[in-house]
């Protein structure tokens, strides 16, 4: 299937891709996103916004989601490594309250395909790292919502060194815990 490799992951309509990269001598090429490619893999969504972001080591964001527009993303790291984190927070479905992480970096150069309805958090583990989304949907300021990135319920297990200082912004450390989502 084209120039990608799409992993489902344990968490449904959550999948790692993984471009075709295509080096010599003279550095590489890949293309990071082709919509039949996706389309065939069954990830047809229509993307109409791409941010990018620098943060520092130990940059926690999130986990953040919009409620009445939910965004799928295609998160990357450009620069640098992270932690990518997906919560599902489908109320009807099977993996409700599970969660994924996965290492993403510009050297194994994966991808993280997240459905909409999902919370998304990310902490940086390089000196710093670039990071790039797609989104299926606009940002909506007053739309934003959050849960709590150490909230006990979903027991996320962050690569947090012992040597590592924290930064979280106050938004996120007011977030609301998982099982207040509902109420």
């Amino acid at each position: 299937m084209g120039q990608f490799n799409f992993i489902k992951c344990d968490i449904e309509d959550l999948y790692i891709v993984e471009p075709k990269c295509l080096g010599d001598s003279r550095g590489y090429f890949m293309e990071t996103y082709n919509y039949e490619d996706f389309k065939a893999a069954g990830l047809g969504q229509i993307f109409v916004q791409d941010n990018q972001s620098m943060s520092k080591k130990g940059v926690l964001r999130g986990l953040h989601f919009q409620k009445n527009h939910p965004q799928g993303k295609l998160v990357r790291v450009l620069k640098g490594k992270v932690y990518d984190v997906a919560v599902d927070i489908r109320p009807d479905s099977k993996t409700y309250g599970k969660w994924y992480g996965e290492i993403l970096s510009n050297e194994n150069k994966k991808e993280l395909y997240i459905p909409a309805g999902f919370a998304h958090g990310f902490l940086v583990l390089s000196e710093e790292a670039e990071f790039a989304y797609k989104c299926t949907d606009f940002y909506h300021p007053e739309d934003e919502s959050g849960i709590i990135w150490n909230d006990p319920d979903l027991n996320i297990k962050w690569p947090i060194d012992k040597d590592m200082e924290l930064t979280i912004s106050e938004k996120d450390i007011r977030q609301q815990k998982f099982c207040e989502l509902n109420k």
